[in-house]
């Protein structure tokens, strides 16, 4: 519930982090990689790097 909530603020700040200096982000995903984390940060990185079965 609160995570959840969150999560939109993550993604938002992370956008204008990404855009105003213009860097970009990487996410390495490994085993296990539960949901929220795929959903909140494993899947807005520029660069996505998985081990194999990191879902």
């Amino acid at each position: 519930s609160f995570s959840l909530m969150q999560m939109g603020k993550i993604a938002s700040a992370l956008n204008i982090y990404q855009r105003k200096k213009k860097l970009f982000y990487i996410s390495i995903l490994t085993s296990p990689t539960t949901g929220g984390v795929t959903a909140s940060f494993g899947m807005l990185p520029n660069i996505i790097i998985a081990e194999p079965k990191a879902y």
